[in-house]
């Protein structure tokens, strides 16, 4: 979210599920767990924040949509809060030195329905098969191999909607996303820099190392 705010974005829609209630205490107490502040015992109301942030102003809306839905049908059941017609998604698994004006720039003038980011593998990542920037066939997560994988940070018109379902079982990366690209309306924007996912324990401590350390690679924001 710090990457999007970064850019100037501010305005975000997080798909709830499992623990989704302690997400929604996270952002509910998010000031006063990371400020100073001052209380008056007695009025849990009257709180005086002293540290300045750069999330000011942001609008989180937290959807609570469904414990067992798969991707597809959670961004299916949102729809109801995206305004106007282009929206960023992402999975928040994973960070990357991505220029998101530039992805956003490139998505309009391509004039497609869909933009997914291409990185290089580290491995098992749905591999894209491309041809002059379009997506021609969509592979979740084959074996290894070499060129560019799917890595998230996609950008979507709202037609893209009728490609979802409301069904539990509406994989994003499946059949909603392989048709896109079979109807040559998914182009890729090729991200050359920094990536990361943070899907096991081990890439977790890779990314703790790096926040430990002078200049982690996608700490855009100061």
């Amino acid at each position: 979210m710090k990457i999007y705010g970064y850019y100037g974005f501010h305005d975000f829609v997080i798909c709830l599920g499992y623990k989704g209630d302690m997400i929604k205490e996270y952002f509910l107490n998010y000031e006063i767990m990371n400020s100073d502040f001052s209380i008056k015992l007695g009025d849990r109301h009257d709180i005086e924040i002293h540290n300045d942030h750069n999330e000011k102003n942001w609008i989180v809306t937290l959807a609570d949509t469904g414990e067992k839905a798969q991707t597809g049908a959670r961004v299916k059941r949102i729809e109801k809060y995206i305004d106007g017609d282009t929206f960023m998604l992402t999975y928040g698994d994973a960070v990357a030195d991505i220029d998101i004006a530039k992805l956003l720039a490139f998505h309009k003038a391509h004039g497609k329905i869909g933009t997914v980011t291409g990185v290089h593998p580290v491995s098992r990542f749905g591999e894209l098969c491309i041809d002059a920037r379009c997506v021609k066939r969509f592979n979740e997560k084959p074996q290894a191999k070499e060129g560019f994988v799917s890595g998230g940070f996609f950008v979507f018109n709202r037609d893209f909607f009728s490609y979802l379902d409301d069904h539990d079982e509406c994989v994003l990366e499946k059949e909603p996303v392989e048709n896109l690209s079979a109807a040559n309306e998914l182009m890729v924007y090729q991200h050359e820099g920094y990536w990361q996912c943070c899907d096991t324990y081990r890439e977790l401590e890779i990314l703790n190392n790096l926040w430990n350390h002078p200049n982690p690679p996608w700490k855009l924001w100061k």
